[in-house]
């Protein structure tokens, strides 16, 4: 009867935290896509305003307006700044989530190999065992037919 395989708790872990590893990256992506269409969208309504307030300065402003303008643009270039850490810092959780990930594809690659291999062994050892028996199946065979034809039957 062939063993089973030995460390197969231990494949069973690693398997277990790989996929844990992939879905971790898989929120990462997500986060760091999420972030990225955010900073887009500030930087897109940064030149929408930007664009208005030089129409609007073209045409004739008041003080209180241009400051109003100023300002707010001056709050969405944090705004902007902000989200653009945000955005760097997803990126670096993004590749250190993939490098655990990748970590943990080859610990459970380097105990699939051990698997098979102890498979292959355990294979040998069953057609060896299987080869033994048939030998001596045949032996037999041939012993009580010699009896047989010694004893004249």
């Amino acid at each position: 009867m062939s063993q089973p395989f030995p460390l197969q708790p231990l494949l069973d872990l690693t398997q277990n935290r790989m996929d844990d590893a992939a879905r971790r990256l898989g929120e990462l992506v997500a986060s760091e896509q999420e972030g990225s269409r955010k900073l887009e969208l500030l930087q897109n309504y940064r030149a929408e305003y930007e664009s208005r307030f030089q129409e609007t300065a073209r045409n004739g402003i008041s003080p209180d307006a241009w400051r109003n303008y100023s300002a707010f643009i001056g709050r969405i270039d944090e705004a902007i700044a902000l989200q653009t850490a945000n955005v760097a810092n997803a990126h670096r959780q993004t590749a250190a989530g993939q490098h655990a990930w990748m970590a943990q594809r080859n610990k459970v690659k380097a105990f699939g190999t051990l698997q098979k291999r102890h498979e292959t062994d355990e294979a040998r050892k069953a057609a060896r065992q299987d080869q033994r028996q048939s030998d001596e199946h045949a032996a037999k065979r041939f012993r009580d037919r010699d009896q047989d034809e010694a004893a004249g039957i």
